[in-house]
């Protein structure tokens, strides 16, 4: 098997997921107790009007009708009516998803840039005092909730110290035409480099708080990944030819102990998408998952189901990505799998 052919197979195996998901997602929607009708229409609205409605949102149809139009929706984009906010699903998706997006880029971005370098620097004082401190900090920072953390940097750094705004996305004084809803780029279109800095004064906390469980886990693989590659025949032989420690350090041993820390880099990001909550929460950020918890508390399903698939295309689109980018980083991968089949 071809290699191309491999990832058709897992492109179509992520679509039989988000099928099941969809099957799933739908039949828990329609169990869950109360009558999304009388809540649309409220406790005063009488029986005959909340049947009328439950008639019109199709509630009354047969099961297997009812999946057939929800599917039909999801296909063409139509997600239904938000009961609480009283508009489209997919037009509030859009407004928060960006939001969301944001925040866990930037998350993923201080995992990146310190979880991988405190790794191997671990991995090359190993059993050392630094090896040591290193394994800590991951330990703490699995180990505490990231809402917890984010309280702390709120009392720390917001209220006390005054260094940080502690809620929101940006400060009521700068006004932003939110052409893509991503407020770093919005900012920066529109040349405003003070409303810039205040985007990412508001971001940095709840980043930062979101990062740290990624964090310690690619601090864990990485450096587990690279004492295992640093014991290699081929890596004492670069170091016996005189090339320099960093060369061998960053461009021969990092790049083939990097597969697992890539695969666990995809994982982490697509979980972020839905593990954001607490600290939307926590931060007053109006985001897709704080979107989603509000959903769940209220039983406004069509808002329920939107958020669900939303986040379950993530995932199989981030993990159809990082197959991809699998087989170009190591080419061991692409032959393993065409000589297995």
């Amino acid at each position: 098997m071809k290699y191309w052919q491999y990832l058709v197979r897992r492109l179509t195996g992520g679509v039989v997921s988000l099928l099941g998901l969809s099957i799933i997602i739908f039949g828990v929607s329609r169990i869950l107790p109360g009558n999304p009708a009388r809540m649309a229409l409220g406790a005063m609205a009488s029986e005959k009007q909340v049947r009328e409605l439950s008639r019109e949102m199709g509630l009354t149809d047969p099961l297997w009708q009812q999946y057939v139009q929800y599917m039909q929706g999801l296909l063409t984009g139509d997600l239904g009516q938000s009961l609480e906010t009283k508009r489209e699903v997919a037009t509030d998706i859009a407004q928060y998803l960006p939001a969301t997006l944001e925040l866990i880029t930037v998350a993923m971005m201080f995992t990146v840039v310190f979880g991988i370098p405190l790794g191997v620097i671990a991995a090359q004082n190993k059993d050392g005092a630094v090896d040591h401190a290193t394994r800590l900090v991951a330990f703490f920072s699995v180990s505490v909730p990231g809402f917890f953390i984010g309280v702390m940097f709120q009392l720390i750094f917001g209220y006390l110290l005054e260094w940080f705004p502690i809620t929101g996305r940006l400060a009521s004084e700068y006004s932003v035409d939110r052409e893509t809803g991503f407020l770093l780029v919005d900012t920066l279109a529109a040349g405003q480099v003070d409303a810039h800095l205040n985007v990412w004064l508001h971001l940095l906390l709840p980043a930062l708080a979101l990062s740290m469980a990624g964090m310690g886990q690619v601090m864990r693989i990485t450096r587990s990944s690279m004492i295992d590659v640093q014991d290699q025949d081929y890596v004492a032989a670069e170091r016996g030819f005189g090339l320099p420690s960093w060369l061998v350090t960053y461009k021969y041993t990092l790049k083939n102990a990097f597969v697992p820390t890539l695969t666990i880099l995809g994982l982490l990001y697509a979980s972020l998408l839905g593990n954001a909550f607490l600290i939307e929460v926590v931060f007053s950020w109006p985001g897709l998952a704080l979107y989603g918890v509000t959903a769940v508390m209220n039983n406004d399903f069509n808002a329920v189901v939107g958020v669900t698939m939303t986040i379950g295309v993530a995932f199989v689109s981030i993990n159809f990505v990082i197959d991809v980018l699998l087989g170009r980083v190591d080419p061991r991968i692409r032959l393993q799998v065409e000589e297995a089949t």
